[in-house]
């Protein structure tokens, strides 16, 4: 019997949040699998992408069986606007109610949240937006590192191409790693996407903060992240008490100023790796993270991943030439 996969499409929606996951399914049916995937649209005409492209629809919620499978919700970059689109939260909400499962895809996430179908849930969405979420609907219980996210019969995942991702581990879950790992090949993709969202993350730490205190003090880490700063001497700096210093940086980003050090010195050790071809060890002292192990276990407690590794991986896209 056919699976009936149902992607929301919608006017503003980003096109590989649609694109992505509807190839993987409709790929994994030439190794076995039997996916009937539908795009349907609040209105039940074509929609215009992000990026101008046209999509076509298969129509609207009269056109779908009583009962579906999965339900894909795609994002689009102004979740504002998409979150009060009556007609797509309406079709939405329909739809999760006769769906097996309910997935969304990068913002895609704040309509699930809009409908209510995130609440008390943990949940996924791009990191850029991880706090945009949490902060719009204190209900969900957002995780920011994880490519997807699965609570019950709720997934969600990370950003635009993490839909990807999804969509093969649903195929997984469904049919087996065989025709799942087919799928990945023939699509030349990984199966398992290696690490977290953080590996993709430059600069991820909160940079709005409202206290001049704090502001002073990142300001100072960020223009010299290498010097030899402590709690002591930042705390000094600004004239406040170390502890006093603490309480004003969890309070207006989160982490305590020793996190932020740390998240600072990571960012331009991931720099000066993927510009250049000085050591593990000189990227360490350069950086500020002191010695090349010290470094590689805050690379692989925070991205997963050896500086070696995210070196070679992220430095450029070109392949290697053999003659």
């Amino acid at each position: 019997m056919d699976q009936v996969v149902v992607v929301v499409a919608f006017d503003g929606v980003q096109l590989l949040d649609v694109t992505g996951p509807v190839e993987v399914f409709t790929t994994a049916n030439a190794f076995g699998a039997r996916y009937d995937v539908r795009i349907v649209s609040p209105t039940g005409t074509d929609v215009r992408t992000s990026s101008g492209v046209r999509v076509g629809v298969d129509g609207a919620l009269l056109s779908l069986p009583a009962r579906l499978d999965t339900l894909v919700v795609p994002g689009r970059r102004d979740w504002r606007q998409a979150v009060t689109e009556q007609g797509l939260l309406a079709l939405v909400a329909e739809l999760a109610c006769r769906a097996r499962r309910i997935t969304s895809v990068c913002a895609g996430a704040f309509v699930l949240a809009q409908t209510g179908t995130l609440n008390g849930r943990r949940a996924a969405t791009h990191w850029q937006l991880a706090a945009e979420l949490a902060s719009a609907y204190p209900q969900v219980s957002v995780e920011t590192d994880p490519i997807f996210v699965k609570d019950g019969n709720v997934i969600t995942s990370a950003g635009v191409t993490a839909g990807i991702d999804l969509a093969l581990s649903l195929v997984e879950d469904d049919h087996g790693a065989d025709v799942a790992r087919d799928t990945a090949r023939e699509l030349v993709v990984f199966m398992a996407r290696p690490g977290g969202q953080s590996q993709f993350s430059a600069r991820q730490a909160p940079r709005e903060a409202k206290h001049p205190v704090v502001r002073r003090v990142m300001d100072r880490v960020g223009a010299d992240p290498a010097a030899p700063h402590s709690l002591k001497s930042l705390a000094g700096d600004v004239g406040v008490s170390v502890r006093h210093l603490g309480r004003l940086f969890r309070g207006e980003i989160g982490m305590t100023p020793g996190q932020y050090l740390e998240s600072i010195r990571l960012e331009a050790a991931q720099a000066l790796l993927e510009a250049g071809n000085d050591s593990v060890e000189t990227v360490a002292q350069e950086s500020g993270l002191g010695s090349s192990e010290t470094m590689r276990r805050i690379f692989h407690y925070t991205l997963g991943i050896t500086p070696t590794a995210y070196r070679a991986r992220f430095r450029t896209t070109a392949t290697t030439n053999r003659t």
